[in-house]
């Protein structure tokens, strides 16, 4: 039986084959498995500070409850079902005898509409985030409230767990009107579980009730968790992208006042998020809770001038994204967002004597914050009607603010109508940046090193504002590092790039991967952060010329299994044949009898009904069922398909291996907007093939998928959709080689990713240098994941002494290695 061997793949960290494994071939001691060849006569790209940064978005809690160091959720009594559901304004507080949430005139201010009315000898407890409030042996906490008395009230506050006390309680006066009373903690003993609780002898009204860690980053009041920031610093990242994402093109375009009726789901504006916290706006955020805006834009400001980065902004375009997808047709609204994108630039960069200068002086920075990038819009899927928006922000940016770089982006895909649209209007418009965004499989980004090898290098150049494979094991890690080094390498097109999202803490998580975890008491590295914190502290000034030699390989045809799913849809499925390429039956399936031949690996429910097999749950996503071998290839696959009810299509799969690795045709996908092939490897998904398109619910449609070694036809009603072929290598030996200026070092980084050691040969091209190399490697089992307790993956900083212009260097199996050559 023959043996036909697959290119790499990451997926299993070992070669793929028809009929068994190809195990790493013996090699002699003088033989090497890679070549790298260095020229250093010719100039490469020049590397920007700014090349790496990081992206802010308050998702998976990363603001309250994780960057902001605020100790007390819902502080101001604001949750509401508009934020999430199962909220009330007591949310996280527990009221022991009586009290209520008011919202009526007697409030603190119009922007802070709620406030809680507590009754004589009442007590009111917060359970703060996670297990509850962490405070640390000898450490100081400073305790607010906002509080109404009629009368000399005594507020008795104290902090406590299970076990008793955790500080010494403490005693303040409040009477008359509305004022801020403070007090400080010292806490006796370590705990992650407090409650604050703060009880009162008489009737008062309380807000803004508040406990901040004295030691907070840079000791800066109203200030940031400490762990967390200083592990953003430590990347030495080159910008900070905030505030989003989805928050700034979610929601309603309105502002939060008496005329709008206080909408609270909005998209984040930053007028809402400066000034004195207890007037800051509240809003309903994207990911399903409720944001504070006590970290808002001056803090975002102040946390990327500490940090050394640029500050880059994004503001609302004016069409909704994430799902929503409408553009705002309101002239009015669109000239006062432009005015609000100027203002915002005169807030970060203006005089005092200006308007927004002044105001920026008055929160305690004179200085201004050097703003050069600003970003208007993200992943709009409506590139006409964006760039119809965009156009008039750019006019009026540049008209007042020539200096000012003006991004612009390309849709939430990395590739089809939407990106292919989106880009021809940036280029015919001579746009300065585009942003890119797209999150894929291991597999995608070993395959597409050389990506950005193609672009018009006299076009616009590129932002990668977000990307990352579908997971945070190492071997996610390694596919990331293979692709940086093409990010590197076209360095003069790609001109910044950021990982994305920046935080997760664990017990609030609606996306992953992420590069830092976090609880209330401690903070953890992903194999992710490791990678990007390798990369961001080794860049270079410029690129030196290199190539290397590949991986030889053979493609053999796509084998696997068929299979039925469905997303937040109810569908219905009939006649069922599988043929191989002669026209023999693999599989017949009308449904008449039972379903015995699929096996369901998916969530969901189906049932044979009426001769057709039917998913019932609207509510269940990825539901698949499969049949077949694994082992079919060269086939035609036909089914009649009809959707039921539901937010989106239907999905057809082929090439099925496992619940993890497949290929599907998705149709209706992305809220019924989109037809796709995506295809998984080790359960993350990428594009491969895209357009615009929708289902009609009750209509049934014939769907035929013809596969023919590599490449697949798919036909829609009878009707050619679209085809691909699927044989890019995932080439999982990559480098890159620059210089830095300022040391003169030579940054040889290389990334083997596959379960062999490489043996490499390395020309540095007549370069006299001197023979030890600082070296520092990542390298771990591939499907290894740091957390709290345990760091597999770190950095392990050694010498190698044994560098020439000629020299030869093993590199790990699973390994991101970068040699640091001091030239002569």
């Amino acid at each position: 039986m023959s043996r036909t061997r697959w290119r790499f793949g990451l997926a299993a960290t070992a070669f793929v084959v028809a009929a068994g494994l190809v195990t790493a071939p013996a090699h002699a001691e003088d033989a090497t498995d890679y070549a790298i060849t260095v020229d250093p006569t010719a100039k490469g790209a020049k590397i920007d500070d700014t090349m790496y940064g990081v992206f802010f978005e308050d998702i998976n809690r990363a603001a309250d409850g994780g960057l902001y160091a605020e100790l007390v959720q819902n502080r101001s009594f604001e949750y509401s079902t508009d934020d999430n559901k199962s909220y009330t304004p007591l949310t996280s507080w527990t009221v022991d005898g009586t009290g209520q949430v008011v919202n009526d005139d007697g409030r603190l201010n119009a922007r802070n509409r709620n406030y809680l009315s507590l009754a004589a000898g009442s007590s009111v407890t917060n359970a703060g985030y996670n297990t509850g409030i962490h405070v640390d042996e000898g450490k100081k906490y400073d305790f607010s409230v906002w509080a109404r008395a009629d009368s000399g009230t005594t507020l008795t506050v104290s902090l406590q767990d299970a076990d008793g006390t955790l500080a010494t309680a403490r005693q303040v006066t409040a009477k008359g009107g509305w004022a801020k009373y403070k007090a400080t903690f010292t806490a006796t003993r370590t705990s992650s579980d407090g409650r604050l609780t703060v009880a009162s002898s008489a009737a008062a009204a309380l807000d803004m009730v508040s406990l901040f860690p004295r030691d907070t980053y840079k000791n800066e009041p109203n200030g940031l968790r400490k762990d967390l920031a200083e592990k953003i610093a430590a990347l030495h990242p080159g910008f900070v992208r905030f505030p989003g994402g989805c928050l700034v093109n979610t929601g309603s375009m309105e502002d939060y006042s008496e005329a709008s009726g206080y909408q609270r789901k909005r998209s984040y504006q930053w007028k809402d998020t400066i000034g004195p916290v207890e007037e800051r706006a509240t809003n309903s955020n994207f990911w399903g809770y409720n944001q504070s805006y006590g970290i808002g834009y001056y803090e975002y400001f102040r946390l990327s001038e500490d940090i050394g980065a640029m500050p880059l902004p994004v503001v609302p375009a004016l069409v909704t994204g994430c799902g929503q997808n409408k553009a705002v047709d309101n002239d009015a609204l669109l000239k006062r967002h432009i005015q609000d994108t100027l203002d915002l630039i005169e807030f970060a960069n203006g005089p005092v004597t200006s308007e927004w200068g002044r105001k920026r002086a008055q929160m305690g920075h004179p200085k201004p914050f050097h703003l050069t990038h600003i970003e208007v819009g993200n992943e709009e899927n409506l590139p006409e009607a964006f760039f119809a928006r965009f156009s008039q922000f750019r006019a009026a940016i540049e008209a007042k603010y020539p200096d000012i770089t003006v991004i612009s982006n390309s849709g939430p895909d990395d590739a089809g109508t939407t990106f292919d649209t989106a880009w021809k209007l940036n280029k015919d418009a001579d746009v300065d940046m585009v942003d890119e965004h797209y999150y894929n499989s291991t597999q995608w980004f070993l395959q597409n090193n050389d990506r950005y090898g193609s672009y018009d290098r006299n076009g616009p150049k590129v932002f990668l504002g977000e990307y990352a494979s579908w997971g945070n094991a190492f071997k996610n890690g390694l596919a990331e590092a293979a692709y940086m080094t093409g990010l590197e390498r076209n360095a003069d097109v790609v001109k910044l790039a950021s990982y994305a999202p920046l935080f997760a803490n664990e017990d609030y998580v609606q996306w992953q991967p992420d590069l830092i975890w976090f609880n209330n008491h401690a903070s953890w590295n992903s194999a992710n952060y490791e990678v990007q914190k390798l990369f961001m502290n080794n860049v270079g000034d410029r690129v030196v010329r290199s190539t290397a030699t590949g991986t030889p390989s053979l493609t053999g045809p796509i084998t696997g299994a068929v299979g039925l799913s469905t997303w937040a849809t109810t569908a219905a499925y009939d006649d069922v044949q599988v043929t191989d390429a002669d026209g023999n039956s693999l599989l017949s399936d009308d449904f008449s009898g039972d379903a015995s031949k699929w096996t369901h690996t998916g969530g969901g429910s189906w049932a044979v009904q009426d001769g057709q097999y039917v998913q019932t749950d609207v509510a269940a996503e990825n539901t698949m069922v499969s049949a077949g071998d694994t082992n079919w290839h060269d086939y035609d696959l036909k089914v009649k398909a009809t959707k039921k009810s539901g937010k989106e299509g239907f999905l057809v799969a082929f090439g099925v291996k496992d619940t993890g690795n497949y290929y599907w045709w998705n149709l209706g996908g992305w809220g019924n907007t989109l037809n796709a092939v995506e295809q998984a490897v080790d359960g993350g998904k990428s594009t491969l093939i895209s357009k615009a398109g929708s289902i009609e619910t009750g209509r049934t449609y014939d769907i035929d998928i013809k596969v023919r070694g590599r490449q697949v036809t798919l036909y829609l009603d009878g009707v050619e959709w679209g085809s691909f072929t699927d044989d890019k290598p995932a080439e999982p030996f990559r480098q890159v080689v620059t210089k830095d200026k300022k040391t003169g070092d030579l940054i040889v980084k290389v990334v083997n990713a596959q379960s062999t050691a490489a043996r490499t040969a390395i020309d540095l091209g007549g370069t006299k240098v001197a023979s030890k190399a600082r070296v520092t490697t990542l390298t771990a089992d591939p499907n290894a994941v740091n957390s709290e307790t345990a760091t597999p993956v770190v950095p392990v900083r050694s010498t190698f002494d044994g560098v020439a212009d000629e020299f030869t260097y093993t590199f790990p199996a699973n390994s991101v290695t970068f040699l640091r050559i001091k030239q002569k």
